[in-house]
């Protein structure tokens, strides 16, 4: 699923309500994780805290009634490389480091870690580490020839 502009912006002004919730400013909140939950059937994509106190939400009209069976897949994509994208605004946010940003299905059932904040770790997106292990055994084998 190709997102369009107006999914692109709706997502952006999500991600910018939960930062604003955490000015830079102000001293750091102790939270280990914003939790993102889609709904597929309405398009609802709220954001909670670790409380499951609701932060905010926005409806992504594209993802009314979606019935593709790789749904949540398409929106980690599309949540990730906004997170990605906005990662001053994502960094800058006053909570205790680490923290991270996880996608949740509307069962509340972890679906996927989608950015994480913390000064020294960085997670990588698992497309960029399809094939590693072939390519390392293929390099082992060619070293040790």
């Amino acid at each position: 699923m190709k997102p369009t502009e107006q999914t692109l912006q709706q997502i952006e002004r999500a991600i910018r309500k939960v930062a604003d919730k955490f000015p830079a400013s102000e001293e750091a909140t102790l939270l280990t994780d914003i939790h993102l939950r889609v709904t597929q059937e309405t398009g609802e994509l709220v954001a909670f805290d670790d409380d499951d106190k609701e932060i905010t939400r926005c409806v992504v009209e594209e993802w009314i009634d979606n019935k593709d069976d790789d749904f949540y897949a398409s929106v980690t994509t599309i949540i990730r490389s906004e997170l990605q994208r906005m990662q001053k605004t994502v960094e800058a946010m006053s909570i205790l480091k680490p923290y991270s940003f996880v996608l949740e299905d509307d069962d509340r059932e972890n679906i996927a870690e989608l950015y994480m904040v913390d000064d020294d770790t960085v997670i990588i997106d698992e497309e960029l580490m399809k094939g590693l292990e072939e390519d390392l055994d293929d390099f082992l084998t060619q070293l040790m020839k």
